[in-house]
């Protein structure tokens, strides 16, 4: 459906809105009558010439005394997978119309409920009864129907002429898809509110199918299942089939293709559903509901699965249903996953929860069939932008996403599309494509097409919509892609660009880089009157220190004044959640506290107020005392409350001494495990954290200091232990590698990848460009600075 025949549409149907609801909804509620009424006028006119036919069938049901329709009878009758057994139409409603609106409202409802029961739950989702009802009853049920029923709108999949004789082209499937996204959108405008969905335009599905079918045209199974998690109204999955039946016909061998879908939003799975019946696909198949919160089709494997699903949004609302108390319930969000040492781990694999689009991805990722002998697999395209590409740290689960799809070979290519190329976002999105069969010459690899600066530009825009994939462009990537082909952009401006990449090539180690805690530590008042509260809660308790002093320790105070201590934390904007409301009014806490104070000034008395640059000496002191104070008052700190105390009275100085963590004895044997997993040699092992004590087998490490903890992201195929000798350790000296704490992450750059530094214009071509637009304007700057142009060009010349 070209733009022109699609805006004309859209207008008419605006018009219906502008003249026939203006009094009676505000201009953000026109949808809720516009919508459902383009989808049951399109199903309304499909039934019309097969009417007759439907009545007499439900004349001859009706003799038989049969106590049950025979529905597949009546579908037979209809031509489709629906029917109406009213003896109405929209046209017959609008024809025999009377000023009697109840009468009116009578027979609509009646037209209402001859629907078979698939077309009723479109009707239920739309709510469109209670609207009909509503128009009755405002007077204006009768011109809404005069101008649905008007013979020069077509919403039929077929060409029709108006009186005049005019054609009035067909709208298809996709272009009732393009009806409603502009529809919705012009809605959603008059109400302030973003469209919530990014329909995908047909050129982009197109590129999709050929991407997704042209690798097996050849091959393609004579029983396909095709599936989209996030359907929308459905135009992925009929011009998938539209596709497949038009570029690669057969005419020896039937082809039947199954369409699967769910969709959340009411309205657009209504359209979907509508789209399907017409098109004569099994409705039953497309499923309401959220795609996340319920597996609907557990245990089913499809063929071919593309997708365009809702990125940027939050599944907040939806993690109940994936995750229990912070553990993934969904066995579709979980991948196993090998961590540094080879040691098999099941990991999270859920993306924050602002931003949903890689479930989709899981989703899909999920429902692939495996290979096997002869099998073709699966497989998908997916649209998304480009935070899937990067987003999340390593042993995130945006990374685990990424690094299983990569490591399971899962991964076969990701075009980059042009920016406002969608109808309702400018950001710059891509096409994943996926398989879990690909051929020989593409395992292992990786193939990304930078296709951003591939255009051409509308004559007008269509909301942000502002250019669009040409013909010549489709094929220019699909074949970039067949080839697997690497294309440097001609002249660095314009055209295509790809590469191809090993798996390993996205693959990182993420890897801590420590150095030793240096202490100073000294006691004084003020440093021990800190331990008066808990260092989470600082500020409450301190307010509350200085309003009841040390009336807090006594039983009743912290009960009577609650509400008092709440009010301002929230009037200080403290969002304390229930446990820490229930912390701060817990006298055990204040009371543990105070003995925290009380056992450090007892320490001080004990071990003096000298400040001492060695903290392995300090706490060795503040031990014995303790020791001491538990033989003759029974008071014990546990290990948590002694590393309070002595971090209140100690800070980090790069002039002291290195903390002591421990001294480490090795024999012979647990020397050589330790080298063999390490992968070192003995005189290597300081790089790993252990310096040698003077002793055989003794080696002391250091404990490190969370403030100067840096990490380094190496490459997979790059050596950890290299890289730290060339990079790191020429600038820290005392620095180690914490090979404990590696974790493997995976991510896609296309502006590394693709970058062209374009080098800066000297000063002489840039002044000769100001002398010549200089010159261009009659030397007028020459005139303001009172110099001649002459002088000027002389000087660059």
């Amino acid at each position: 459906m070209n733009h022109a025949v699609h805006n004309k549409l859209v207008s008419f149907i605006w018009s219906i809105a502008d003249d026939c609801l203006r009094d009676i909804y505000v201009r953000g509620k026109y949808r809720d009558v516009i919508l459902p009424m383009v989808v049951l006028r399109r199903l309304d006119a499909l039934l019309e010439p097969t009417k007759s036919k439907v009545m007499d069938e439900l004349a001859l049901q009706r003799e038989m005394g049969l106590t049950e329709l025979d529905e597949s009878a009546l579908q037979a009758a209809s031509g489709y997978v629906f029917y109406n057994i009213s003896k109405w139409t929209l046209s017959q409603l609008q024809k025999t119309a009377t000023n009697n609106q109840q009468i009116l409202l009578s027979n609509c409802e009646e037209y209402l409920d001859g629907f078979s029961g698939n077309v009723k739950d479109i009707i239920r989702r739309f709510n469109l009864k209670a609207q009909v009802r509503h128009m009755a009853a405002k007077d204006v049920l009768l011109d809404v129907l005069e101008k649905f029923t008007s013979p020069h709108i077509n919403l039929t999949p077929k060409d029709i002429e108006d009186p005049e004789g005019n054609r009035l082209p067909a709208l298809s499937n996709l272009g009732m898809g393009y009806v409603f996204e502009e529809l919705i959108r012009k809605f959603n405008e008059e109400n302030n509110e973003e469209a919530g969905e990014h329909f995908t335009p047909r050129e982009v599905i197109e590129l999709m199918t050929h991407l997704v079918f042209d690798p097996i045209k050849d091959r393609l199974p004579t029983v396909m299942t095709i599936y989209d998690p996030a359907c929308g109204s459905g135009g992925m999955l009929t011009e998938s089939q539209n596709f497949i039946e038009e570029k690669y016909p057969d005419p020896t061998t039937r082809r039947d293709v199954y369409l699967y879908g769910k969709e959340i939003n009411d309205e657009t799975y209504a359209i979907c559903k509508s789209d399907m019946m017409i098109k004569g696909n099994n409705p039953a198949y497309i499923r309401p509901g959220s795609t996340l919160s319920v597996d609907e089709f557990a245990g089913s494997r499809f063929d071919f699965m593309l997708s365009n699903p809702p990125y940027g949004k939050s599944w907040a609302s939806e993690q109940k249903f994936i995750k229990e108390n912070g553990n993934v319930i969904d066995p579709r969000f979980k991948v196993t996953l090998r961590d540094y040492w080879g040691n098999e781990e099941e990991q999270d694999a859920t993306p924050r929860s602002s931003d949903g689009q890689l479930l989709f991805l899981m989703e899909m990722v999920n429902k692939m069939k495996a290979p096997g002998e002869v099998g073709l697999g699966s497989r998908i395209a997916s649209v998304h932008n480009g935070s899937s590409l990067f987003t999340g740290d390593a042993g995130g689960g945006e990374s685990n996403i990424r690094r299983h799809i990569i490591e399971n070979d899962l991964l076969d290519a990701i075009i980059q599309l042009p920016n406002n190329l969608f109808y309702n976002t400018g950001i710059t999105t891509y096409i994943w494509l996926l398989s879990s069969n690909k051929p020989a010459h593409r395992r292992g690899k990786v193939q990304l097409i930078d296709a951003s600066l591939l255009y051409r530009k509308l004559r007008k825009n269509l909301g942000n919509k502002n250019c669009e994939f040409a013909a010549e462009h489709i094929e220019l990537i699909t074949q970039a892609y067949l080839n697997l082909d690497s294309i440097d952009r001609q002249g660095g401006s314009d055209g295509i660009a790809a590469r191809v990449f090993e798996n390993r090539d996205f693959g990182y180690h993420k890897v801590n880089i420590e150095r030793p805690d240096r202490r100073k530590a000294q006691f004084s008042a003020e440093r021990i009157e800190t331990l008066r509260f808990d260092k989470a809660l600082r500020e409450p308790m301190e307010w509350i220190y200085r309003q009841w002093g040390e009336a807090v320790y006594q039983d009743q105070t912290l009960a009577k004044n609650e509400k008092a201590i709440l009010s301002w934390c929230e009037d200080q904007g403290l969002e304390l959640n229930a446990k820490q409301r229930k912390k701060v009014l817990n006298l055990e806490v204040w009371m543990k506290q105070s003995l925290l104070v009380t056992v450090a000034n007892y320490l001080m008395q004990a071990v003096g107020t000298n400040e001492f640059d060695d903290f392995n000496w300090f706490a060795k002191q503040v031990d014995k005392v303790l020791k001491q104070l538990s033989r003759e008052s029974g008071i014990k700190l546990g290990a948590s409350e002694r590393n309070q105390l002595l971090n209140a009275v100690s800070w980090y100085d790069e002039k002291a001494a290195k903390v002591i963590r421990k001294v480490e004895k090795f024999d012979r044997a647990h020397l050589a495990v330790l080298r063999q997993r390490l992968n070192c040699s003995e005189h290597e092992l300081v790089d790993y954290g252990y310096y040698p004590n003077g002793k055989p087998g003794e080696f002391i490490t250091y404990e490190s200091s969370s403030e100067l903890r840096d990490s380094e992201s190496i490459p997979l195929a790059e050596s950890i232990h290299r890289f730290f000798k060339a990079e790191v350790q020429p600038h820290v000296e005392e620095a180690w590698i914490n090979l404990e704490s590696v974790k493997i992450g995976y991510e896609i750059s296309f502006n590394k990848y693709f970058y062209k530094h374009q080098p800066l214009r000297s000063m002489e071509e840039l002044a000769r460009e100001i002398v010549t637009l200089e010159h261009q304007a009659e030397g007028l700057i020459a005139e303001i600075l009172g110099i001649e142009v002459d002088l000027v060009q002389r000087t660059w010349s």
